[in-house]
């Protein structure tokens, strides 16, 4: 079996090489402005992996022809932020052949609907499967191009669901070996919602600013980073998220369950929880306020949630605030941006009654 890889990133590099070490053969592409990346991985044959996860996982390309990654490919992993997708999408779609499976990983709210969007395909064609996973199986750190520090593979609360839905347990089949803990999703939409990036990193990252602007990020993310009152911030952003759920006919795992599911804490406690992790040990804050964990997290992640709050007429202060804190710091319209919204997914002239029974 051969899988195209589409990113060059952390997490696109463990992918890569946990699919190899379980026999795939495995070939990377990146756009030419990450080629420090994929020389990398060229130079040495492979991503090696240290910490959950060791060994060198072996790739047979690494670069940016996108002819040569995807020709002969069964199954297609895109393994990147948020605003990667519709870049991805639009780079390879003259190369989707039938019967290829797509995987957006993670979906980052509706990306496999946006790759199918930008792509041209029909949301009811199956001709190339299209599928999302809810998000990403690992916490890794690249070390260095080609090398990757594995703090965790999620032991389950990973959630697959296709488009159309009926193929969702042929996807999951395809990714079962590599990651035995995954579970196929009832709807779309929970594999839209159960990542709770947007949910932890804002509320950490902003009542860590300074810390993070005077130390360049020097102190760990969860365990300096989460005290008791940053807890409680997360908990109000996680439960307005659960109750936007419910609306959509979904149950949102809380963040803490699902945190003790994937094997990151062992404790389901917001105010303890993260700070005693084992999955979140040793992990540093980032080095910048301008980055991932403000931009995608929020300009994608909350600005979503809360457009389909006010659908449902839910009411979402603590999201609100997060939103409104992060873009004046920012200087950036989060909201105004509408990075990804459900206008940006073709859904914007559907009631909540009709988004409930799409998909």
């Amino acid at each position: 079996m051969k899988i195209a890889i589409l990113g060059s990133g952390a997490g696109g590099q463990a992918t890569a090489a946990d699919f190899a070490l379980h026999g795939w053969e495995v070939a990377v592409f990146d756009f030419p402005e990450f080629s420090k990346q994929t020389e990398g991985i060229a130079a040495k044959g492979g991503v090696e992996l240290t910490g959950q996860i060791k060994g060198l996982g072996k790739v047979s390309y690494a670069g940016d022809d996108m002819g040569r990654v995807m020709k002969g490919a069964d199954l297609i992993m895109l393994v990147g932020p948020a605003y990667s997708t519709e870049a991805f999408a639009k780079a390879c779609r003259d190369y989707l052949r039938p019967g290829q499976t797509v995987v957006v990983c993670p979906s980052s709210c509706g990306g496999g609907l946006l790759f199918k969007k930008t792509a041209g395909l029909p949301v009811e064609d199956d001709e190339v499967v299209v599928a999302e996973t809810s998000t990403l199986p690992y916490a890794a750190r690249l070390e260095e191009p080609g090398l990757v520090h594995v703090f965790l593979k999620l032991k389950g609360g990973l959630f697959v669901a296709a488009i159309p839905k009926e193929k969702t347990e042929q996807v999951y089949s395809l990714l079962k070996d590599v990651y035995p803990g995954i579970e196929t999703a009832d709807s779309l939409w929970l594999t839209m919602m159960q990542n709770n990036n947007p949910v932890i990193h804002p509320a950490v990252t902003l009542l860590n600013a300074a810390l993070i602007e005077r130390t360049g990020g020097d102190f760990y993310f969860y365990e300096d980073g989460v005290t008791p009152v940053v807890g409680r911030l997360i908990e109000a952003v996680d439960e307005e998220k659960i109750q936007v759920g419910e609306k959509l006919g979904i149950t949102i795992l809380p963040d803490t369950e699902i945190g003790v599911k994937q094997g990151y804490m062992d404790l389901a406690s917001y105010e303890q929880g993260y700070q005693k992790a084992p999955g979140f040990m040793g992990i540093k804050a980032q080095s910048s306020l301008d980055h991932r964990y403000l931009n995608e997290d929020v300009g994608y992640g909350l600005v979503f949630y809360r457009d389909i709050a006010e659908k449902a007429g839910v009411k979402t202060p603590a999201i609100d605030a997060v939103i409104t804190i992060a873009s004046l710091i920012m200087k950036k319209d989060y909201r105004g941006e509408k990075a990804r919204t459900l206008e940006t997914l073709g859904l914007g002239d559907k009631t909540i009654e009709e988004l409930k029974t799409l998909f």
